[in-house]
């Protein structure tokens, strides 16, 4: 891949054989977040594990301290009171069967987290191949199925990440923006990697974590030490 004059210039800034302390690497991709919009940082966590079986999944969510400095759109499927609970928190879309023809035929994905008491999951079901593939299926685990709809949109305002496995047992998850100063980065990352840390599956052998890697959307990866985590 061809790559610009700024992105090599960034480049040289970071040591490619370094494993940079947590703090080290926050300072230094604020350093090299230089584009014209505000860079969303990520953190990509692989881990020792095998996400082709049950017993080793890391899947779970948290609300990071500081945010991730993104407005979050939240469908939730709901009726009665718990959508108008959904409704008084914020919820920008709320409903019920009538967004399953609007998604399926129109093609309408106007929202970043769906949401559903359990009782709607028959309905949210029938969404399963369309929403599972984009990571938007609503899931306990998550705390995306729940009666408590209130909350659970609240919580996602105020800045819930989900956190789960790809099929290269990589987890990737944004800890805020470039506009963030190092202190709320700081504390992003270090709650993200605590919870993944308690998440460690009983069935994982040898190292958990095998490399962390910190990004901005335009620049190079960064190495954290894993050791050190």
């Amino acid at each position: 891949m061809k790559r610009g004059k700024n992105y090599k210039e960034k480049y040289k800034l970071i040591d490619r054989t370094n494993l940079y302390d947590v703090e080290e690497a926050i300072s230094l991709v604020k350093k090299v977040a230089t584009a014209k919009f505000d860079e969303t940082i990520e953190a990509h966590i692989k881990l020792g594990v095998d996400s082709r079986h049950a017993d080793q999944q890391v899947r779970g969510a948290i609300v990071l301290p500081h945010g991730t400095g993104k407005s979050v759109r939240v469908l939730v499927f709901a009726k009665g009171d718990k959508a108008q609970e959904a409704i008084d928190a914020g919820a920008e879309y709320v409903g019920a069967e009538e967004f399953i023809d609007k998604i399926t035929k129109e093609n309408w994905f106007e929202f970043d987290v769906v949401v559903a008491t359990p009782d709607m999951m028959g309905v949210v079901g029938r969404l399963g191949r369309v929403l599972g593939p984009k990571g938007l299926m609503p899931n306990p685990k998550s705390g995306t199925v729940t009666f408590e709809v209130g909350k659970a949109v609240n919580d996602i305002k105020a800045g819930k990440v989900e956190y789960r496995l790809d099929k290269t047992n990589i987890i990737h998850v944004p800890v805020g923006k470039a506009s963030f100063d190092e202190d709320k980065l700081n504390d992003n990352l270090n709650v993200l990697l605590e919870a993944i840390k308690k998440a460690k599956p009983s069935a994982a052998k040898g190292q958990y974590f095998r490399s962390v890697t910190i990004t901005s959307t335009m620049s190079p990866g960064i190495k954290v030490n894993p050791a050190k985590i």
